[in-house]
């Protein structure tokens, strides 16, 4: 198995916080007057450009250091079998390589994030439900 550079709890909580994101639908109504906008951006499940779910995942992906970033990214190459585990270093050199925008914008714009996560997880043998379990 490959050493990686960021915790697996660190990983949990990106799918956890993914999936929360991912919940997510479109507002109900984006011409709706001022007092029913009001409103609805009180409303928990919608995606507004102002999601406090999408703002914390972002802020703590920008907050990781370069090397967990791009394990990020690699992992979630290995999730959706782009990559095996054994090819973890080629996965991390492409990582490094292709690296030109900002990684959050990157995997935030993944909509399967959090399962090509977990899938990188299990590959390398780590129990995903007990680390979720452990960051909610």
């Amino acid at each position: 198995m490959p050493t990686l550079d960021i915790s697996p709890e660190k990983v949990a909580w990106v799918i956890v916080r993914s999936r929360e994101f991912d919940a997510k639908i479109a507002p109900f109504d984006d011409r709706a007057d001022q007092d029913d906008a009001n409103e609805q951006q009180g409303t928990i499940l919608e995606n507004r450009s102002d999601d406090h779910t999408r703002q914390e995942l972002a802020s703590f992906i920008n907050a990781l250091n370069e090397n967990e970033k791009l394990n990020l990214v690699a992992m979630s190459w290995i999730g959706r079998g782009t990559y095996t585990s054994d090819e973890w270093e080629r996965a991390l050199a492409t990582a490094r390589r292709e690296h030109i925008n900002s990684t959050s914008e990157y995997l935030l714009g993944n909509p399967l994030l959090a399962e090509q996560l977990e899938a990188a997880l299990d590959i390398f043998g780590y129990s995903t439900v007990e680390l979720e379990q452990s960051v909610s």
